[in-house]
C-alpha cells in the first residue's frame, strides 16, 4: 500500500489543484477527515506536512481553531506519513495518541509529522511514534501530538 499512496501523491501533486485532489481522494477511503478539509502538501518517506484552513466548520464556541480538528489533522498527517515510511511488508494501525494544546489555533493550520525513528522491517510488531507539530501562520506550535502507531507484517496472502 504504501508504495501505491507515495506513488499516487507523486503523480497527482504535479497535476493543478493536486494536493487538493489527492487529499479529496483520502477523504473518500476515510470519510471522517472530510469534516476538516485537509491539504497534504508534502508526503515523502519520514515526512509529511499537511494544512487545514480556519474556517466556520472547525471553529470552536471561542472563535479559534477546535481541539478535535487539530487532533483529526495530526492522524490525517500522521497516517499518511507513517503509510509512506514503513516497508511494503508491513501494515499500520493508531494505537494511541498523546496531545499537548499550547496556544489558541487562529488561521491556517500548518501540521508536520516524523517517526521518532526509522520505520524498519520485522517479523513482529511494533511501536513506532509519529511526532506531529501543528503551527499557526505566524510560524508558532500551537498544538503537539505523539501518536502510537502499531507496526506489524502483513499477513501472507491466502491466509
Amino acid at each position: 500500500m504504501s508504495a501505491s499512496v507515495l506513488s499516487l501523491y507523486r503523480r497527482i501533486s504535479r497535476w493543478p489543484a493536486g494536493h487538493w485532489l489527492f487529499s479529496r481522494l483520502i477523504c473518500v477511503k476515510a470519510p471522517y477527515f472530510s469534516s476538516i478539509s485537509p491539504r497534504m502538501t508534502v508526503l515523502e518517506p519520514n515526512r509529511g506536512e499537511a494544512t487545514i484552513t480556519h474556517r466556520r466548520r472547525v471553529t470552536n464556541h471561542l472563535g479559534t481553531v477546535h481541539a478535535i480538528a487539530l487532533c483529526n489533522l495530526a492522524e490525517f498527517v500522521g497516517g499518511l506519513t507513517t503509510d509512506v515510511s514503513i516497508p511494503a511488508s508491513m501494515r499500520w494501525i493508531p494505537k494511541g495518541m498523546t496531545v499537548e494544546y499550547l496556544k489558541k489555533a487562529v488561521g491556517t493550520q500548518r501540521a508536520v509529522a516524523t517517526p521518532e525513528f526509522p520505520p524498519r522491517e520485522s517479523a513482529e510488531g511494533y511501536e513506532l511514534p509519529m511526532n506531529i507539530v501543528v503551527t499557526d501562520p505566524q510560524g508558532d506550535a500551537v498544538f503537539k501530538a505523539r501518536i502510537s502507531m502499531w507496526v506489524s507484517p502483513k499477513p501472507a496472502r491466502g491466509s
